[in-house]
């Protein structure tokens, strides 16, 4: 039998489980340590020390659904299997705050500036793609694609049209790939939209109505980490990003908007959230409006 060391022991008085009677575990200093390596290796996203109660609360609903008792065999499952666990880890640790037609003024500029723009360029062709980029549970891909086909309809166009939707948490996915909202959830739509794009439920589904096959149609659904290789090859017309690189610390930024610009077109659009700006991170890009960037170079 070994002897264990200096530096093991003291890890495990740090992993040391505690177990409350209400509260369940303590997340210790060690298994948070390599949480917020972890986190940032992987998902770009930085946890300061203020976050520990945070962190702790979310996954601890995340140890009952494995069955574990303690942050360290938590921890283990990562090492073990990283990206088995990646989904649900980021579900778990960033807010999935989502709503219909969330900042309207983008999609203002989309249906009144952009489009009418890109029907005249493409008039003789092409294709149209955008990219929902942290897409959560659909409520923004789904919402462009209301302005899509209004716009496209209007205009008695057949352009080819797509919307990527990705997102690195799969719960966050299945409510997006279902399409199924309740009524509360749907402020932000009018009602005229309401009818029109969304199937009511009713007995046992009332309160809740589904996407229209026409949108879902326009959307594809797919999972992806940001921060690891990306399958498609592009390009993009426009990429929507919006509250989403709030979580990351400044060289994840610049790597992120560095590969954004490459798999856009000269000329492309960069959305991002209210709260967040590119400024001093990206020479690729100029300001338009509202956090709204455009690609140098068109």
């Amino acid at each position: 039998m070994s002897t264990p060391t200096l530096d093991g022991l003291n890890q495990a008085r740090s992993n040391r489980a505690e177990l409350p009677a209400s509260n369940g575990p303590v997340l210790g200093d060690a298994d948070f340590r390599f949480l917020r390596e972890f986190v940032l290796q992987h998902c770009g996203i930085a946890l300061g020390e203020h976050k520990r109660q945070l962190v702790q609360g979310r996954l601890l609903r995340r140890l009952r659904a494995l069955g574990l008792t303690e942050f360290g065999s938590y921890c283990e499952r990562l090492r073990s299997d990283p990206e088995g666990e990646m989904g649900d880890l980021a579900s778990a640790i960033s807010t999935n705050v989502t709503s219909f037609f969330r900042e309207v003024h983008h999609y203002d500029f989309v249906a009144d500036t952009l489009l009418p723009q890109w029907l005249q360029s493409k008039r003789d062709g092409g294709r149209l793609r955008l990219w929902s980029a942290g897409c959560s549970t659909g409520e923004e891909p789904y919402a462009l694609a209301m302005v899509l086909a209004e716009v496209l309809e209007k205009h008695g166009s057949t352009l080819d049209t797509r919307i990527l939707a990705t997102d690195l948490s799969p719960q966050a996915l299945a409510v997006a790939r279902e399409g199924v909202y309740s009524l509360e959830r749907m402020g932000g739509v009018s009602r005229e939209r309401q009818r029109r794009w969304f199937l009511r439920g009713e007995g046992s589904f009332d309160g809740l109505a589904r996407i229209h096959p026409r949108l879902r149609e326009l959307v594809s659904i797919q999972p992806l980490n940001l921060l690891h290789d990306w399958p498609m090859q592009g390009p993009f017309d426009a990429i929507f990003c919006r509250n989403v690189v709030i979580y990351f610390d400044q060289p994840t930024k610049q790597k992120l908007f560095r590969r954004y610009a490459g798999m856009l077109v000269p000329g492309g659009y960069l959305f991002l959230g209210h709260s967040e700006s590119m400024h001093g991170l990206s020479d690729d890009f100029e300001l338009i409006g509202r956090t709204i960037y455009r690609k140098r170079g068109a």
